[in-house]
């Protein structure tokens, strides 16, 4: 015979368990109230047996039938005792045990069959006994005269008949009760089964554990971040990207959003107060693209790292800014050779010779006086590329005659991220399709101070400038005044230059330059060697 499979749903099983704890509790406890309460019984009976013997033992009438062993005063006071008590048996006898009244008439005159001598000692005695009437809870005593002197015993039986009665009526109550706890439970067990049902969709239980193992490998395993949130906005789960991206605590999960992350636009979006697809995000120096899904129980973040992206797509739009200052050199170059051939076939060749020298010479000594002025290279080298373009583009970058930067920067690529991205911040303001819409001409002047150990530079544009009531505004993430290109997001650059500045505990402030334009002024302390570490 082939047994039944224990069932695998979830639903099932736990119906099923359920079921078979209550009525399992529901039994024992019946059972461990019902002993305490049979035994119980036999001692309130024998009790109660007790106090009639007593009682009976009081009349003096039946003390002297005793004595005087008449059967018939003896027998007529027992029975009307017996009858007005309702005991089983009141049974009166001599010194020697033998009855003087009995219920059966037939067994006066005979021995009791249960030992009169203790009574007969002067001992009060209960018990349950065995008897001729059957099982019985007696109470034996002895009977006296008026001087003491005693005379024989009296024993009163209640049938064990009724104390069953009583058991039964007592448990009818108690079984009711019981089925009354029986119901209550497999009725709460069914509404707990079929919520969990509900709730774990009918799977089986060996497929919850699967799940659990492949969701632990899946959220482990993605390049993607990803944080569960409750409907309180408290974490509920978030993965190894995402505790790397965030920059979380370990012990994040349960704590709010507000409790890890610092109040600004990514915190903003993750807890839904900023809504959209594919929204940007900075943290610390890291570009973040994040998507926000509600769902019943709180909601699912998914966050990407953009920052190599963004730093490719910079890069090619620097290299396309280059190709077309490199399109317009070439052009101009077709134009300076014409010029220099036309002198020649005139034969004016002093002329040419001049011509050559002018041409060449103007932008070596644009790069001379950068390296004169900023002995650290990587600086160097972007501020003569970065002047190269925005000349291309109908911008004069030039540096502000007391600018010196020694060749004792701490930390070269933040200071190249930080005035690259206010140099293209400015150009873009200048030329023609950006927010400024001012045309070539446009001036843009850079300054670098040394103070001890502590930089500060200066970036300033001959601009429209920025209103009074944006400049804080500008550096909130996401924020631009210029039309976002289809292959990356705008609002971006100035956002990650605060922070970068702010996490070396420096600070930047925009306001109006000399130029009536904008004016971006950074402090970075502890940004240079001090003079006795570079001389060493």
């Amino acid at each position: 015979m082939k047994l039944p499979h224990w069932p695998r749903r979830v639903f099932a099983q736990l119906l099923l368990s359920q079921t078979v704890v209550t009525v399992g509790v529901t039994a024992l406890t019946a059972g461990l109230f019902l002993a305490p309460v049979s035994s119980e019984l036999d001692h309130d009976a024998m009790q109660r047996a007790l106090s009639i013997a007593q009682a009976t033992a009081t009349d003096e009438t039946l003390a002297r039938a005793a004595d005087a062993r008449d059967v018939v005063t003896a027998q007529r006071n027992a029975e009307q005792i017996r009858l007005a008590t309702g005991a089983s048996f009141v049974v009166v006898t001599d010194l020697d045990g033998i009855r003087l009244s009995h219920t059966d008439p037939g067994r006066i005159g005979q021995r009791v069959s249960t030992d009169p001598e203790p009574a007969l000692a002067g001992r009060s005695v209960t018990a349950i006994q065995q008897g001729t009437l059957g099982r019985t809870a007696r109470g034996k005593v002895p009977l006296r005269t008026t001087d003491g002197r005693i005379v024989g015993e009296v024993s009163v039986g209640i049938s064990d008949d009724s104390i069953r009665r009583r058991l039964l009526k007592m448990l009818t109550g108690i079984l009711l009760c019981a089925a009354a706890g029986l119901t209550a439970g497999t009725v709460a067990t069914l509404v707990l089964a079929r919520r969990l049902k509900r709730r774990t969709h009918n799977i089986a239980l060996a497929d919850i554990s699967a799940l659990l193992v492949e969701r632990e490998a899946m959220l482990h395993g993605i390049r993607e971040g990803l944080v569960a949130l409750d409907e309180r906005g408290r974490i509920r789960l978030a993965n190894d990207e995402a505790l790397r991206l965030l920059d979380l605590p370990g012990e994040c999960t349960g704590r709010p959003i507000a409790a890890v992350l610092p109040p600004g636009r990514l915190a903003d979006v993750l807890t839904g107060r900023i809504t959209g697809t594919d929204l940007p995000a900075v943290r610390d120096d890291r570009v973040l693209v994040v998507n926000r899904t509600a769902t019943a129980e709180g909601a699912v973040v998914t966050l990407r790292d953009r920052t190599e992206l963004e730093s490719l797509v910079r890069e090619l739009d620097t290299t396309r800014s280059l190709t077309e200052a490199l399109r317009a050199q070439d052009h101009e170059h077709a134009n300076r050779m014409h010029t220099l051939l036309g002198l020649l076939e005139l034969g004016r060749h002093e002329q040419a010779v001049a011509f050559i020298s002018e041409q060449s010479g103007s932008h070596a000594v644009v790069a001379a006086r950068i390296a004169e002025q900023v002995q650290d290279p990587h600086v160097a080298a972007l501020l003569a590329g970065k002047t190269a373009v925005a000349d291309e583009r109908g911008v004069r970058l030039v540096l502000a005659p007391a600018a010196h930067l020694p060749d004792a920067v701490v930390d070269a690529r933040a200071l190249v991220t930080v005035l690259g991205n206010l140099i293209d911040n400015a150009v873009d303001a200048l030329v023609p399709g950006g927010s400024g819409r001012t045309g070539p001409g446009g001036r843009l002047e850079v300054t670098l101070a040394a103070a001890g150990s502590t930089l500060l530079l200066q970036v300033a544009d001959s601009g429209p400038g920025v209103p009074e009531e944006l400049r804080e505004q500008v550096f909130e993430e996401g924020w631009t005044s210029k039309d976002a290109p289809a292959h990356r997001p705008r609002g971006l650059g100035l956002a990650m230059v605060r922070r970068l500045v702010e996490r070396t505990g420096g600070r930047i402030v925009l306001d109006t330059g000399p130029l009536g334009d904008a004016r971006f002024t950074v402090e970075l302390p502890e940004a240079l060697l001090t003079t006795q570490l570079v001389e060493a």
